[in-house]
């Protein structure tokens, strides 16, 4: 798997009192709210399992749209996870 860096100063973090992880978390929420990620690459993108990933998104009242394609990538998902 290919990862890309990206590189957020520190001062951005500070001014937005998050940590490296809160962003990536925001990040994941936005683009899932967006329709921009399935659930499954969010909770990856979030580094969550996915009831934690779905507890986060109730807790903000964000709806969870979870369809075939969703649930054949979280399969693939899965299949990879496999020794």
């Amino acid at each position: 798997m290919a990862r890309v860096a990206v590189e957020i100063p520190e001062d951005v973090l500070h001014a937005a009192r998050m940590t490296a992880e809160e962003l990536r978390r925001e990040l994941a929420v936005h683009l899932f709210r967006e329709g921009r990620l399935s659930f499954g690459k969010a909770r990856e993108l979030a580094g969550m399992t996915a009831w934690g990933f779905q507890m986060l998104l109730g807790s903000r009242s964000i709806p969870v749209h979870y369809g075939v394609r969703e649930y054949e990538e979280d399969l693939a998902a899965l299949g990879e996870l496999r020794p």
